[in-house]
């Protein structure tokens, strides 16, 4: 049984962290440059706005905003504010924003503003009867989730337009920003190929000079957020064995999408001490598929929480998380569930020997689907392959204005990285 455990842990260890690359820097700080490009904004119309909840006036973060009867999509960023860019051809569709616990709301484009725009939603609470509260049946129906992937998310291989963004903070300053278009060849959830992931374009800053002689690299990109696709990679956080090494309970249910959900609840079992992870999974009633998960790193054990982020590190520092959360969204299309979102956030610690002082950083990774098609033998655009241990902030070296994005829809900055962005452009 141990030798069991033991096994199913190892898969554990590489799930959906996010790797640190630490060494000592000594030189000035980087120096960005500026890339001017010219968009035809002739080809499609943007609007942009905020979601919010409809009695707080609160922003709702990682709402979907989802053109109908199209493949076009995009996410409210964590202060609920949205922008998506649809082609003209396209300005009579209407859209559908949708918020877990939320009643959907359609709204026509024609209805829209350009930017300013305030789409309310209410919130929805739905009884959903007599539900399984056993532990037992918990179990139960974390099986029928994991029997049901090919049936709930298809056997396809799509290929994926995605916005992807990173970031490094200490306390409220950025260090390092940086951003990318990306094109995602998604395998088929059952095969054991990993996807495939190639860069449009992509910019970055970093400022080293604030890094208190150390330079922080996240290596991974967006491959790590692919890989907090629990339902292609089932393997990094729940395994057919998954029930020797966690709990699982039911909670409250909800709504999403329309959609009744049941609430699964999960964490290691009291006996497990190596860090695994803890949370939720929205999963639809009637099909049995998650359509939405949240879950955190339990990262009690500093030094092996600490083994599993840091890549490298120099002599004389100790670094380890102080917390690790992630989330991941689908979204459906014609009976099946589509890779839609995905988020980390990881804040941690450097401790130096012989040092009184100590410092706390936080870096976020995000990708969001922003279109998709199933595979064609269609000319391919101009794009890079990247490797699954790619650091982005080495990968991409230009900065540009507002315009860089051209007719790409992306996640809209949060004011902070507004600022930051701001900041950089007038050194330019």
């Amino acid at each position: 049984m141990k030798t069991q455990i033991r096994s199913i842990i190892r898969g554990f260890l590489t799930a959906s962290t996010l790797f640190l690359v630490i060494a000592t820097y000594s030189g000035n700080s980087f120096a960005t440059t500026f890339a001017s490009i010219q968009t035809d904004t002739s080809t499609f119309i943007q609007y942009k706005g905020f979601v919010l909840d409809s009695k707080t006036k609160k922003g709702l973060a990682f709402a979907t905003i989802s053109v109908l009867r199209t493949n076009i999509s995009g996410v409210s960023n964590s202060e609920g504010e949205f922008s998506i860019k649809i082609s003209k051809e396209n300005s009579n569709a209407d859209l559908m924003i949708s918020f877990l616990g939320y009643r959907n709301k359609v709204i026509s484009l024609k209805e829209l503003q350009p930017e300013k725009n305030q789409i309310l939603l209410e919130s929805f609470n739905v009884a959903l009867g007599e539900v399984i509260v056993s532990t037992n049946d918990a179990d139960k129906l974390f099986s029928q989730v994991l029997s049901k992937r090919e049936q709930n998310y298809g056997g396809d291989l799509n290929v994926m337009t995605g916005f992807y963004r990173e970031t490094i903070r200490k306390r409220r300053a950025y260090l390092s920003l940086s951003e990318a278009v990306v094109e995602i060849q998604k395998e088929p959830y059952l095969n054991n190929v990993d996807d495939l992931i190639e860069l449009f374009k992509g910019r970055k800053n970093t400022d080293y000079a604030k890094l208190d002689t150390l330079a922080f690299k996240l290596q991974g990109g967006p491959y790590t957020t692919t890989f907090l696709d629990i339902m292609k990679y089932p393997s990094f956080i729940f395994t057919d064995d998954a029930l020797k090494v966690y709990d699982f309970s039911l909670e409250n249910n909800t709504q999403i999408d329309e959609k009744k959900v049941y609430v699964l609840t999960f964490k290691q079992k009291p006996e497990i001490t190596t860090p695994l992870y803890y949370g939720k999974l929205f999963i639809d009633t009637e099909s049995m598929a998650i359509i939405s998960a949240t879950f955190n790193l339990n990262v009690e054990d500093k030094k092996a929480a600490g083994l599993m982020f840091t890549e490298k590190k120099p002599p004389g520092a100790k670094v380890y998380p102080l917390e690790a959360s992630y989330q991941i969204n689908y979204r459906e299309q014609d009976g099946k569930w589509l890779f839609a979102y995905s988020r980390g956030d990881i804040t941690f610690k450097v401790n130096w020997d012989k040092k009184l002082l100590n410092t706390t950083y936080q870096s976020s990774i995000e990708l969001a689907v922003t279109d998709w098609k199933k595979k064609n033998n269609d000319p391919q655009k101009s794009t890079q392959k990247l490797r699954k241990n790619v650091i982005m902030m080495d990968k991409v070296s230009n900065f540009a204005d507002a315009e860089f994005w051209g007719q790409y829809n992306i996640i809209e900055p949060e004011k902070s990285i507004e600022t930051a962005i701001r900041k950089i452009q007038r050194k330019i």
